[in-house]
């Protein structure tokens, strides 16, 4: 396994353009970035969308943005969540579109550990609408709100990933969920 170090200068290297580096960060985290898809993609009942083919969709997506910035390892993995939550936003509307074309229905619950699996529905769509609001209003917020729920990482991960304290992450996600609630409710937006 590669270290930290080695890590933090591939991903200097995949700034700088180079694939076969990015290629390198890719294959050296690859069993994280599945982990995280098995942990949100588990108890799916409609298995179009399986974890590898999520990772693989999300690592098309890292290739193909010439101008993303992986400064560092926390700056990979919300990059990647990013990705991860188009790739399943994606997959929701193609397959929505192909069934129904109906109305979305209104989300009323975000869970609260953002441990469960992602649901691929309607409200999945309504979440990424209001995670776009909230991006508006404070972009650190969002941030943390895809490497929980997208990501699949914890508060503790999270933390360690943006050198700041567990206790910071938990107050940035319940105040997220608030925003995200109301939003969804068609309430005040305040963070």
């Amino acid at each position: 396994m590669t270290d930290s170090a080695d890590i933090t200068q591939l991903l200097d290297a995949a700034r700088d353009g180079s694939r076969e580096a990015l290629d390198r960060v890719l294959g050296t985290l690859y069993e994280e970035l599945h982990a995280m898809a098995r942990r949100q993609l588990a108890g799916q009942q409609e298995q179009t969308l399986d974890a590898t083919a999520l990772v693989h969709e999300a690592y098309l997506k890292l290739i193909g943005n010439h101008g993303a910035q992986f400064g560092d390892r926390a700056h990979f993995f919300a990059y990647a969540s990013t990705a991860m939550r188009s790739v399943v936003v994606d997959h929701v509307r193609q397959r929505l579109a192909q069934k129904r074309g109906g109305d979305m229905e209104r989300v009323t619950s975000i869970p609260e550990d953002g441990e469960g699996a992602i649901r691929l529905d309607e409200e999945l769509l309504a979440l990424d609408g209001a995670l776009d609001r909230l991006a508006a209003v404070d972009a650190r917020l969002a941030q943390v709100v895809e490497l929980r729920y997208f990501g699949g990482m914890s508060e503790l991960e999270i933390a360690a990933l943006q050198d700041r304290s567990e206790r910071s992450i938990r107050r940035d996600w319940q105040k997220a969920r608030l925003f995200l609630l109301a939003s969804l409710e068609g309430g005040e937006q305040a963070a």
